[in-house]
């Protein structure tokens, strides 16, 4: 039996994603969080390091920083040193340090991630928005929307991309790091979703990889959480080349943010380690997910949606259903996915189909059901 083709019950744990509705028959499918257990390696890791029975202050140990240079360079054929790492309670707050450790403005593209939006202002830095191009054949960076705010001191990357799903290429990274050179910019990689590409002729490049000079201005931010699902053991990493740009970010952290929970590191070197045949098989899972996603959508008259080569999260175009509050109309409809409006464009929903087959089917009927009431 295929490990995905089911999940543990979540209504009565403490999930935020499930909790959200309690009481209520609304299937939840919003906040970037699987419903599958954990890789088996990590689960036998956490139990034996809880079967020691101490809980004391820890911090990162050499095997576990191996483990993660053996894994950036498997992957990804990136070396990388060991002091070029800074570990980090979540990828959020590596976000919000970023922008306290680069003077100026801060530059994103737009759809984007939440926090992408708040952490310039919790820093008291400007947010310069440059939205993303939907041509035919996809999303593309918007070339002169990107030099109108070239006056930006820090650019923030999300790479893949969250929400519209897009695997950037080699040749789109290196128009971005000579956009960057030229104007000076530090870049903030957000490489969380760098583990989950779904196309098989794609390949997650990391930004610093591209070239000494994309390297020396730039913060990588990485996590096994959303490729392991393991979000809530709260474990992420800086890995910062630039000496200077390492210490003012170290400097930005202190006093504030917390070490990194025991039991995180403690998964992320078994993940990293053990977690490849477990990883294998939910890729092709997630992959078939996407296709169902994609052929439904398809089906539906007024929604629209562009191929998925990364995450597990789908970007639906619903503004042709003229809706108020799409997210409450669908929620009406006794499913819950995220609001557009939270990513900088409303008229689009985000669904999760991190799940088993058989809860995605049943929330794209409800989505489908949703749709026919608009549209009779």
């Amino acid at each position: 039996m295929n490990r995905f083709s089911s999940a543990p019950d979540r209504r009565q744990s403490d999930s935020i994603k499930w909790a959200k509705y309690a009481g209520r028959d609304v299937l939840p499918m919003w906040v970037a969080d699987m419903d599958f257990a954990a890789p088996p390696a990590v689960l036998a890791a956490l139990e034996k390091r809880i079967t020691h029975g101490v809980f004391g202050y820890s911090h990162p140990w050499p095997s576990l920083t191996e483990a993660v240079i053996g894994h950036l360079a498997g992957e990804y054929d990136w070396q990388i040193e060991a002091d070029w790492l800074v570990w980090l309670p979540g990828l959020v707050s590596g976000l919000n340090v970023a922008c306290r450790s680069v003077d100026g403005d801060v530059l994103t593209g737009t759809p984007i991630y939440p926090p992408f939006l708040s952490a310039p202002g919790l820093a008291g830095r400007q947010l310069l928005r440059a939205p993303l191009d939907l041509a035919v054949d996809g999303w593309r960076w918007d070339k002169t929307a990107l030099e109108s705010a070239s006056t930006a001191g820090l650019f923030l990357l999300c790479h893949p991309h969250n929400p519209v799903g897009r695997c950037w290429t080699r040749d789109e990274l290196l128009d971005l790091a000579e956009f960057a050179r030229r104007h000076n910019m530090v870049v903030c990689s957000d490489e969380i979703h760098c583990g989950l590409i779904l196309d098989a002729d794609r390949r997650h490049i990391p930004f610093a990889s591209l070239s000494g000079d994309a390297a020396q201005r730039s913060i990588t931010l990485m996590a096994p959480s959303k490729t392991f699902n393991i979000p809530g053991l709260g474990c992420a990493f800086a890995l910062i080349p630039d000496r200077a740009l390492r210490k003012r970010f170290r400097q930005a952290m202190a006093g504030i943010v917390p070490d990194v929970n025991v039991l995180g590191l403690v998964a992320t070197e078994a993940a990293y380690r053990d977690g490849a045949d477990w990883h294998r098989e939910l890729i092709a899972t997630l992959a078939a997910n996407r296709d169902r996603v994609e052929a439904a959508v398809d089906q539906l008259d007024g929604v629209k949606m562009q191929h998925v080569e990364a995450t597990y999260l789908a970007w639906l175009d619903v503004r042709e259903l003229g809706l108020a509050d799409p997210a409450a109309h669908v929620e009406n409809h006794a499913l819950g996915l995220s609001d557009g409006a939270a990513f900088g464009t409303p008229g689009w929903l985000r669904l999760n189909f991190g799940c088993p087959p058989a809860t995605l089917d049943e929330g794209l009927a409800r989505l489908a059901q949703a749709v026919r009431t608009v549209r009779r």
